[in-house]
């Protein structure tokens, strides 16, 4: 796991802030390519094969093809052996098996794949340079591109620090972080810097950077057909797939260590390799947070199933205190996120993260993207409610809209609640499409000053979700729409997005075993039901694992990983951080957001009135953004 970044076409960069940018990201080993019109730049995090025949930039004997590599690529070795009558290995990393592997077989390469990646390949005989990210965009990768100057990195940061860069704001990216809490999609808070999206590629000429092409290696493959195979035949299968998912990517040349919340998935990714390595010492880590702060943010306490799960497989756990300064980390997160992300979740990552470092721990897998596999949340609940929706009279739904729309937002059930009477009345889709908002738009714009404002009205963010289901046009299960949705959107550009930054920023590689591509597939192929019975999410996970773990954890409800933020707001815990970076002197100043909207928010928010935590928090967010990023 490493830090990529490159230049293409006019400007200079000064070579130590562009390694510097990324150096967190790689802290074992740095290295340069240099050519007409381009510079490539890596620093090295060491996974596998820690000798200096790692070392990146990578070059092949002849010097033709260079690669710069950011990533694991689980199934290397297969690819390695296809290869090796063909080229002489010098090292055992899968920098090299890449490298080869693209001479061997061009862009076909990178949907071979099995892995998370990001990588830039440059052929000095046809003067192209290549860029690709992994399926399910498990690893960031930027660029800008303006004109003839294209730079690409791991981190915006990088991108933002160059001098003559663009940064010229989309403000409909800005109201992605406040309606989602992230932005969808390609978009990024400056116009003229893009991500590459998953399961993408990009080429272009290092002599005409003027143009560039992006082509699509990969879809989730969700195409409505469903396998027949009986219940007890699918356990098998997903026992062996999971199995082979975890093991895989067990591989590693340095300690690794396990995320262990307690929850059903992360707990699972534990059962596995346990499994896999019967007698080998196994170390968790686990979030111990304050008492009593759970119930006000509608999730339970995970320590308790955590402990019981490592004591059921007999695995170290290491408890890690959730205490934060967020006065004092608050910046220092945003900055590493690279966007104005509005969670906390962040936090707990950095926290683990930082302790596992410190342990010697280098790798840590963890059981994120089960619930987008599988289905976990509580939108994907909220699907069993759609036949009665679907029934249900305009004027009734109008009228519980407003006996809801009285209650208190102090109330987890009652907000949910609240949520999906918000829909009412419109087309089923762009009901289950609002699921993802933590904002009614209208209120959301209203936020901005007029004159940004004017400029928002024809713009809505759910158009991202609803526009995206024609590429798997045969998929006809409302649940795998949505399913398709969070592997799409939600996951790469949320919970991946704030997992590898804060893992980098203290030189941790996170794994995601539920996101092994044969996993996925096989996912794709399970009838709906097999996913969600009633109301019961992840039914066949939760089957496989009553063979492994304790009843009390397999059929635990689900629970979030992030911070008591609504109780931190109440108890006046966030009050310094709110007068620092959204006084009525700051907004009107940035010159972004309706100082009187945005007190008014407050107070709604202090009075119970409105659950506007989280939109708080992002406006937070995007005045520490523009601080560093801008500024």
């Amino acid at each position: 796991m490493c830090g990529i970044a490159g230049i293409v076409g006019q400007g200079e960069a000064n070579t130590d802030n562009m390694l510097c940018s990324i150096r967190h990201r790689g802290p074992d080993d740095e290295g340069l390519y240099t050519a007409p019109n381009l510079t490539l730049f890596h620093t090295r995090l060491s996974i596998l094969d820690l000798s200096p025949k790692g070392h990146q930039p990578m070059q092949t004997p002849d010097g033709r093809y260079v690669i710069i590599f950011n990533g694991e690529i689980y199934n290397h070795l297969d690819i390695r052996s296809e290869l090796s009558s063909r080229f002489a290995f010098r090292s055992t990393s899968d920098t090299e098996t890449l490298l080869y592997g693209f001479a061997a077989y061009g862009t076909a390469l990178f949907n071979r794949l099995n892995g998370i990646f990001t990588c830039a390949i440059y052929d000095s005989h046809t003067r192209k340079l290549v860029l690709a990210r992994d399926q399910f965009g498990v690893k960031p990768l930027y660029y800008y591109h303006k004109d003839a100057r294209f730079i690409f990195s791991s981190e915006l940061k990088t991108i933002a620090g160059l001098p003559g860069i663009d940064k010229t704001i989309d403000y409909t990216a800005l109201v992605n972080y406040l309606h989602f809490l992230y932005s969808p999609g390609e978009q990024t808070p400056f116009v003229y810097a893009r991500k590459l999206l998953p399961g993408h590629y990009v080429t272009l000429s290092v002599d005409d950077p003027q143009h560039i092409q992006t082509h699509r290696y990969y879809e989730i493959p969700f195409a409505g057909q469903f396998t027949n195979q009986t219940e007890e035949k699918l356990l098998n299968e997903l026992d062996e797939k999971l199995y082979k998912a975890v093991d895989r990517q067990l591989q590693s040349d340095v300690p690794l260590g396990f995320f262990l919340s307690g929850g059903l998935d992360s707990s699972a990714v534990v059962a596995m390799a346990r499994r896999a390595r019967p007698t080998e010492k196994l170390t968790c880590y686990t979030i111990r947070t304050a008492a009593g702060q759970q119930q006000y943010e509608g999730f339970d306490n995970d320590l308790p199933y955590a402990r019981k799960v490592a004591a059921h497989l007999g695995v170290d756990l290491i408890e890690v205190e959730a205490e934060a300064d967020i006065v004092r980390d608050f910046d220092r997160m945003i900055y590493h996120l690279d966007e104005p992300q509005a969670d906390t979740a962040p936090i707990n990552v950095w926290n683990i993260c930082r302790q596992a470092r410190q342990n010697g721990h280098t790798v840590l897998l963890g059981g994120m993207a089960g619930d987008d596999v599988f289905s976990g949340y509580r939108r994907h609940q909220a699907l069993a409610l759609e036949p009665l929706l679907a029934l249900l009279p305009t004027a009734s739904g109008r009228l519980l809209q407003r006996v809801l729309g009285t209650g208190p937002r102090t109330s987890p059930i009652l907000r949910r609640m609240q949520k999906v009477a918000l829909g009412l009345g419109k087309p089923r889709l762009e009901r289950i499409a609002d699921y993802f908002a933590w904002l009614p738009l209208a209120t959301n714009q209203g936020l901005f000053q007029e004159s940004i404002r004017n400029t928002l009205l024809d713009y809505q963010p759910r158009a991202h979700l609803l526009d995206s289901l024609h590429r798997i046009p045969e998929e006809q299960s409302l649940l795998n729409q949505v399913l398709f949705w969070e592997l799409s959107y939600y996951l790469p550009n949320h919970n991946l997005n704030y997992t590898d930054k804060l893992s980098m920023a203290v030189g941790v590689e996170a794994r995601v075993p539920f996101l092994d591509k044969e996993l996925v597939a096989f996912s794709a192929t399970l009838p709906p039901a097999m996913k969600m019975r009633r109301t019961t999410t992840k039914y066949l996970l939760r089957k496989l694992m009553e063979r492994y773990l304790p009843h009390e954890i397999v059929y635990r409800s689900k629970t979030g990983f992030g911070t008591p933020l609504r109780n931190w707001f109440q108890s006046g815990q966030l009050t310094a951080l709110t007068s620092k970076y959204l006084s009525e002197e700051c907004l009107q100043q940035r010159g972004l957001f309706d100082s009187v909207a945005v007190q008014q928010l407050i107070q709604a928010n202090q009075a119970g009135k409105t659950d506007a935590s989280y939109t708080l928090w992002g406006l937070m967010a995007i005045e520490s953004w523009f601080r560093q990023f801008v500024d």
